[in-house]
C-alpha cells in the first residue's frame, strides 16, 4: 500500500484523512480514502456509484464522524483516480461485473492492514448498491447495511429495454463493447447539465459542491458507460433479482423523485428482505446523501441508529 493523491480541500471531510493505492487480485490499481474518527464506534465502508470518486463523500464522512463512525470510500476500477480500463478514459468500462468484487476484497485487505475500528458497516449508493448486494451475498463481513437508491434495476422504457439487451449481445460478438453506449455523453453529468432540472439533487449547494470537484480536478470526471458495461450491468441485476436477500439488518433509502434507478425493483427486493426497511424520502432525487440538509440528516440519523443497534459482531449470518 502506497500513499495516493487526495484532494482534502475539495472533500471538506474530517481532519487527518488519507488516501492509499491498493491493488486488486488482477493487478488493477484502485484508490481508497480513509476518514478517521476519534473514539470511533466502527467503520463504514462507503461504496460509491458509477462516475463517483472518494472526495465526493467528504461531507458524508463528516456527517458519519459526528455520529461516531470512521469512513472508507473507494474509487472503483475505471473511475476516479483508479486505473481506467480503456484508452478513452471518458468511457466507464468493466470487463465483468464480478471484477468489482476484486476491488471489494482489496479494500477489505487494506482495512485489516490499517487496523481500522470494528465492527464494519456498509453504505452503498447506486452502482455501489449493486456491488454491495453481491458482496453481502458473498459474505461481506459487515454488521448491517444501508442502501441509497441502489442500482438493482435501471429505468429503461419498455421499448428500449429489448434493444439494450440486443445491442449488448451483438456488440460483444462484433468487438464493439468498448464503445460508449448510444445516447450517453463523454462529459460528466454534473459539468454538462445545469442545476435546474438535474436528476441528482434538489440542493443547489450540494450540486455546486460536486461541480467544484470536477472543475478543479478534471481527472476525476467520467462520462457515459461502455456498451459492455451496460450489458454486464443488466446481466448482474437480473442475476441478483433471482437470489434471496441476505439475512442482515438493512435500511434502504429512495427518493420519491427518483429518475435513474428502478423503484419497482427496489421495492420488490425490500419487500422480501427479512427485517429490511424501505424509507421513502419525499421530494428527494437520486443522491439522497447529497440532498437538502433535512433529508441528509434524516438519512444519516437513521443509518447511525441502525449501526448503533448492530454493534455486536454477528456470527453465522446466512442468506435467508
Amino acid at each position: 500500500m502506497d500513499a495516493a493523491p487526495f484532494f482534502d480541500d475539495l472533500a471538506e471531510g474530517p481532519e487527518n484523512a488519507a488516501a492509499w493505492w491498493v491493488r486488486a487480485s488482477d493487478d488493477v490499481r484502485i484508490r481508497m480514502g480513509v476518514w478517521p474518527c476519534d473514539g470511533a464506534k466502527g467503520t463504514v465502508l462507503l461504496f460509491p456509484g458509477r462516475t463517483e470518486y472518494v472526495e465526493k463523500y467528504g461531507r458524508a464522512a463528516a456527517d458519519l464522524a459526528r455520529r461516531g463512525y470512521a469512513t472508507v470510500a473507494v474509487d472503483w476500477r475505471g473511475q476516479g483516480l483508479a486505473d481506467r480500463l480503456l484508452e478513452d478514459a471518458a468511457v466507464g468500462h468493466v470487463l465483468e461485473f464480478a471484477d468489482y468484487q476484486r476491488d471489494v476484497q482489496a479494500v477489505l485487505a487494506a482495512v485489516e492492514r490499517l487496523d481500522l475500528p470494528q465492527p464494519l458497516h456498509l453504505i452503498a449508493h447506486s452502482m455501489g448498491g449493486c456491488i454491495g448486494l453481491r458482496a453481502l451475498m458473498n459474505g461481506l463481513p459487515v454488521n448491517s447495511a444501508v442502501f441509497s437508491a441502489p442500482m438493482w434495476g435501471i429505468i429503461i422504457s419498455p421499448v428500449r429495454r429489448p434493444v439494450a439487451w440486443a445491442l449488448g449481445w451483438s456488440a460483444s460478438r462484433l468487438n464493439l463493447g468498448n464503445a460508449m453506449a448510444p445516447g450517453t455523453s463523454p462529459i460528466h453529468l454534473v459539468t454538462s447539465d445545469p442545476f435546474k432540472g438535474n436528476p441528482l439533487t434538489t440542493d443547489q449547494d450540494m450540486f455546486d459542491y460536486m461541480h467544484r470537484h470536477l472543475a478543479a480536478q478534471p481527472e476525476l470526471s467520467l462520462g457515459g458507460p461502455s456498451i459492455r458495461w451496460v450489458h454486464k450491468a443488466l446481466v448482474e441485476m437480473r442475476a441478483l433479482a433471482r437470489m434471496p436477500a441476505p439475512n442482515l439488518p438493512c435500511v434502504t433509502f429512495l427518493g420519491t423523485a427518483e429518475k435513474i434507478v428502478d423503484p419497482a425493483r427496489i421495492t420488490a427486493r425490500m419487500d422480501s428482505w427479512p427485517g429490511g426497511e424501505l424509507v421513502m424520502l419525499d421530494g428527494a432525487e437520486h443522491e439522497v446523501m447529497m440532498e437538502a440538509p433535512a433529508i441528509r440528516n434524516r438519512v444519516f440519523d437513521r443509518a447511525a441508529a441502525l449501526f448503533n443497534a448492530n454493534a455486536t459482531p454477528r456470527k453465522g449470518a446466512a442468506v435467508a
